[in-house]
């Protein structure tokens, strides 16, 4: 970080959003009558008391599950929402990627939404003109440039919107998952334009569920839950909170005071960590701490069920985030409801386009389970490191036996959890081989 990047250029200062909520229309027009200021409305607060500082050239990350109030927080520093407590103060121009396309008028063609949007954004059209080829290029439309944008497709229209938010030259950028539109190849240089952004110093808050962007890019990283603000500090430690909010296993009572946004980054501590193995919880189910698949797939005969599963990180805590190179256990309840002979406990990882990746079995690993009988419950634990890209995954399990050389399906539960892999480096492929390099 350069020497003068100590300037602060985004102060938050007790931010809250509170919405009114009626129980039905009418509630509103009564309450605006009343005589008596008589409320029928409860209070929602969609941000209750958020506090932060962003230097300049820092890249900050913002994390939490979906409304929590990130995109909320978004919109106020951006001037798109007024806060209903606090203040936010900007230095510089804003070019913020939240809802690609807001401000297109779909009657005019691309090249007139080019100079409308700069425009919007605070350029003049002598900067815009002087702008509009690297525009253009970094958008890869052709000659669609000069066609009505009503006529394109959700591709186009999204590199559009992406490439005159990124071109502008803002001294402040704000993204909003906006980094994946268009096939794999415009991904790649949305990245490398996000790069050359960090490179040049530029002032970056960055909102997303991939938690491997966040650990790459950002240096610090604050944790919203609910509207309330939970942490702010090194990105590492506060994902660390974030993966026991994605189990359901953060203690409210961990909540930091966020008046005061220098006693808020102290707070990513987890207090009394090792004081909870959640694999030692049996007054709950391990799923119903794990994030599911609400479209999962479930089928067999019934001789058997797969009553609970989950996933434990290094540190014996339920996780459905792993960081790569860690050890992991994935663990498997089976309820035998009638007597089977040598059934065959599995695991599948598949990636988001369906691509089995890699899995294994209780007779691949050698271990043979013999004579299962009626009321049986034993618990299958698969340990391993985990060698996957930083990536999201889907987890399958099943319990399956051969019975006269055909398979019989007891019971199968396809892409039934999600799986989130961590990593600050990616290398080519679905695994790491974990290379060391040497020159001699």
């Amino acid at each position: 970080m350069s020497g003068d990047s100590i300037n602060p250029v985004v102060e938050v200062k007790d931010i809250r959003k509170i919405y009114k909520l009626y129980d039905k229309p009418i509630d509103r027009f009564r309450e605006t009558m009343s005589i008596i200021h008589k409320d029928y409305h409860s209070n929602h607060f969609a941000l209750d008391r958020i506090n932060m500082t962003v230097n300049k050239g820092e890249c900050v990350g913002i994390i939490g599950t979906n409304g929590s109030g990130k995109s909320t927080l978004l919109k106020i520093i951006t001037g798109v929402l007024n806060p209903t407590e606090g203040e936010v103060k900007v230095r510089g121009r804003i070019s913020a990627l939240l809802e690609l396309g807001t401000g297109f008028n779909m009657e005019y063609t691309g090249r007139e939404n080019v100079f409308l949007n700069g425009t919007m954004l605070g350029l003049t059209r002598k900067e815009v003109e002087d702008k509009f080829q690297e525009i253009e290029d970094f958008a890869e439309i052709g000659d669609f440039i000069d066609q009505p944008v009503k006529t394109y497709s959700s591709g186009m229209f999204a590199r559009l919107a992406f490439a005159v938010a990124i071109n502008v030259d803002p001294d402040i950028l704000i993204v909003d998952e906006a980094l994946s539109v268009g096939d794999i190849f415009f991904q790649s240089k949305c990245y490398r334009k996000f790069n050359d952004f960090k490179e040049k110093g530029k002032t970056i808050i960055f909102v997303s569920h991939d938690m491997s962007s966040v650990l790459k890019y950002c240096e610090r990283c604050l944790l919203i839950n609910k509207g309330k603000q939970v942490a702010l500090g090194p990105s590492s430690e506060v994902i660390d909170v974030y993966k026991k909010i994605l189990v359901n296993q953060f203690d409210e009572e961990e909540l930091p005071d966020t008046e005061n946004a220098e006693e808020a980054e102290k707070t990513t501590e987890t207090k009394g960590t090792e004081e909870k193995k959640q694999s030692n919880i049996i007054d709950t189910k391990w799923k119903e701490s794990m994030l599911q698949n609400p479209n999962y797939i479930e089928y067999g005969d019934g001789k058997a069920a797969i009553t609970d599963f989950a996933i434990f990180d290094e540190n014996g805590n339920l996780a459905n985030a792993i960081y790569k190179g860690t050890e992991f256990t994935i663990k498997i309840k089976v309820e035998f409801f009638e007597e089977v002979e040598n059934p065959i406990v599995a695991y599948t990882i598949k990636d988001l386009k369906g691509t089995e990746i890699t899995g294994t079995n209780t007779i691949l690993e050698g271990k043979h389970i013999g004579k299962m009988k009626k009321g049986d419950i034993h618990v299958f634990s698969f340990k391993q490191k985990m060698p996957l890209q930083g990536a999201q995954y889907l987890l399958s399990f099943g319990c399956t036996s051969y019975v006269s050389d055909e398979l019989v399906v007891y019971h199968r539960l396809y892409d039934i959890v999600n799986l989130q892999v961590i990593s600050e480096r990616n290398t080519v492929g679905f695994v790491d081989l974990d290379s060391t390099v040497e020159m001699d």
